[in-house]
């Protein structure tokens, strides 16, 4: 039998206090819904933010605020604004309230007049909601007693995802000519030293990192997240909170160097107390009062030359304080033939490789010296020392992969991207597979004689392997060698942008550099996608004509380095047989050949010729 209707009051909704924006936007949603724009869906999402919003607005400027209120829907609303108050006159109440009564205006007083700039002021004084409730007398926020509750305030757990992105955004921002923002791998790679979690790698069974925290900081108005490629920021709010954090972490660390110094048997100890020991049981307090007082005494003491966390302040790795380790593209252990992958893998731990999955933004395998740095007590990882990138760095390319990325282009895109990463030492792995090359859309002979191109003509060391098992082999190899040619050496940090300033001049032919860029920015500045210069972005362009490859678009780079100064040097010629050859007599490559002049009328063509190329 059907149940009897239930019958009661239902609870009024209070209308929108904008309605003659609510008006305007569900017109542009329903003009756009006719004429099929996609628009119309960022206009629905636009009506209802504006429907949740529980103030009135002077103009669509103070709408920015809300979500989905993009410059251009604020521009429209405005462009109506103005001629609604050429219509009708300029009423003396905000735009949401002409012709609407509020629910409580004696509860309101300052902001009916003033907008939603009143409403801290108002709430400071303790007025209710703008529902007009009074929030006394709401039993959700009475705790047991009967008492106010206090809202609880998000503070991450110590060690973290969170946790340890607003303290590496901190620390960040207190270094002295700071950029004030961080981009993804670089904030990765610092939070990392404060975290238990990897920010890369889920663990087992589960398909979150420690990044996936970042989300909530967003959330909850700590940081913020702006540009493309994304730059991360902490907000007021979370410069405070990352301040309390920190100060905590400096005080635990001060302990920690206090408690090695004494297992040292630092000359200062007076050695009545025996060996130092964290007191991880202890108040904050109690251990916050003596760890300052033996911090004061260690830099007194000129112990500080340091820093707190024991890490030297020198731009060097000296011999015996790094250790080589192999990076490996998260790419070439997951998806696609999945066996195939882990069986490199496999190969890597059964030989005993030192190696480390991350992600790549160009190669598939490179070495990097990383610090050595001792155990903390009381944290379950070490933290993260520095690493320097080697200067040697590999690609490696099945035969049917190198047969595809020739047909779409990307096998020369590569290999310019290769060339300016800022490694001196670029090395193709081609994995052969016997005959496999016969049953591919390109022959054979195209095949190896990109090879071929690849060695002689584009300076790669081209290595050719059977299988995974030996690129597994050939990698262990050169694990060990770099190894030990590395082992005596001091490595020395240096700038992408110091690249070919003479770095190598002072050391011995064939001996290995030691120079070295760090793996942050050697790839954040490998990253595919990011912004471009407009160098940059002409090279790119240039690299799409048939026949011009990398070394001659470096070339054409070095005489005009955007189209702005080619399409100068154009106006300048006297003839059009002039503009035909300006480019001609550019040399490029090792050989210091001339472009020509067939290319270089296709340059004079494709940037000279107006309208559409017959």
């Amino acid at each position: 039998a059907p149940q009897p209707a239930r019958l009661g009051r239902k609870r009024t909704l209070p209308s929108c206090p904008n309605p003659m924006f609510l008006k305007w936007l569900t017109e542009l949603r329903d003009e756009a819904r006719e004429k099929g724009q996609k628009t119309q869906h960022t206009y629905q999402k636009a009506i209802q933010s504006l429907n949740k919003y529980p103030l009135p607005l002077k103009s669509a400027k103070e709408a920015k605020i809300l979500q989905n209120f993009g410059d251009g829907i604020c521009k429209i609303l405005d462009e109506k604004l103005q001629r609604y108050h050429r219509d009708n006159g300029k009423p003396r109440e905000p735009m949401g309230l002409v012709g609407v009564k509020h629910p409580c205006p004696h509860f309101f007083p300052s902001t009916v007049c003033q907008g939603p700039e009143a409403l801290i002021q108002d709430l400071a004084k303790g007025v209710p909601p703008p529902d007009g409730r009074d929030s006394s007398l709401d039993p959700s926020t009475k705790d047991k007693n009967g008492g106010r509750k206090k809202k609880r305030e998000y503070v991450p757990q110590k060690r973290s995802g969170g946790y340890a992105v607003l303290l590496a955004l901190y620390r960040e921002s207190q270094i002295s000519g700071s950029k004030g923002f961080m981009f993804k791998m670089e904030l990765q790679t610092e939070a990392q030293q404060y975290c238990d979690k990897s920010f890369t790698v889920p663990d087992l069974g589960s398909k979150y990192t420690a990044w996936s925290s970042v989300s909530t900081l967003i959330q909850r108005n700590l940081v913020i997240k702006t540009h493309n490629p994304a730059r991360y920021s902490l907000t007021e709010d979370g410069l405070v909170l990352a301040e309390r954090l920190d100060s905590v972490e400096h005080v635990k660390e001060a302990s920690t160097e206090v408690a090695r110094a004494k297992n040292e048997g630092d000359d200062g100890d007076d050695g009545d107390d025996g060996p130092g020991v964290v007191d991880l049981t202890g108040s904050d307090d109690e251990n916050q009062a003596q760890s300052s007082d033996e911090a004061d005494r260690l830099t007194n003491k000129g112990e500080s030359s340091q820093g707190i966390s024991g890490k030297p302040n020198t731009d060097c790795l000296l011999p015996g304080t790094y250790e080589i380790i192999l990076c490996v593209d998260v790419i070439e252990t997951t998806g696609g033939s999945n066996h195939r992958k882990q069986e490199l893998v496999k190969e890597l731990q059964r030989n005993g490789v030192p190696f480390d999955i991350r992600k790549l933004n160009v190669g598939d395998f490179l070495w990097v010296a990383r610090e050595k740095v001792p155990p903390v007590p009381g944290q379950l990882q070490a933290p993260r020392g520095r690493e320097l990138v080697l200067d040697y760095i590999i690609e490696r390319k099945r035969i049917d992969d190198l047969c595809g990325s020739i047909i779409d282009g990307r096998f020369r895109e590569q290999k310019f991207r290769l060339k300016r990463c800022g490694l001196r030492k670029p090395i193709y792995l081609v994995e052969l597979h016997g005959n496999a090359a016969s049953h591919l859309s390109l022959p054979e002979t195209t095949l190896q004689q990109a090879i071929v191109n690849t060695q002689v003509v584009d300076g790669f060391f081209v290595k050719r392997v059977q299988d995974v098992r030996e690129s597994a082999a050939y990698l262990t190899i050169m694990t060990r060698h770099l190894t030990k040619l590395y082992q005596d050496r001091t490595l020395v940090c240096r700038s992408r942008e110091s690249e070919g300033d003479g770095d190598g001049e002072h050391e011995p032919a064939g001996s290995p550099s030691c120079s070295l860029i760090s793996f942050v920015e050697f790839n954040h500045g490998a990253i595919k996608n990011k912004c471009q210069t407009v160098k940059e972005a002409f090279a790119r362009q240039l690299m799409q004509i048939s026949g011009l490859s990398g070394d001659k678009a470096a070339a054409i780079l070095e005489h005009y380095n955007t189209p702005h100064s080619l399409m100068t040097a154009y106006d300048q010629c006297t003839s059009d047989k002039d503009k035909e050859k300006l480019l001609s007599c550019i040399r490029y490559g090792r050989l210091k050949r001339n472009l020509g002049p067939a290319l270089s009328r296709t340059l004079y063509q494709l940037y000279c010729t107006p309208g559409a190329l017959s």
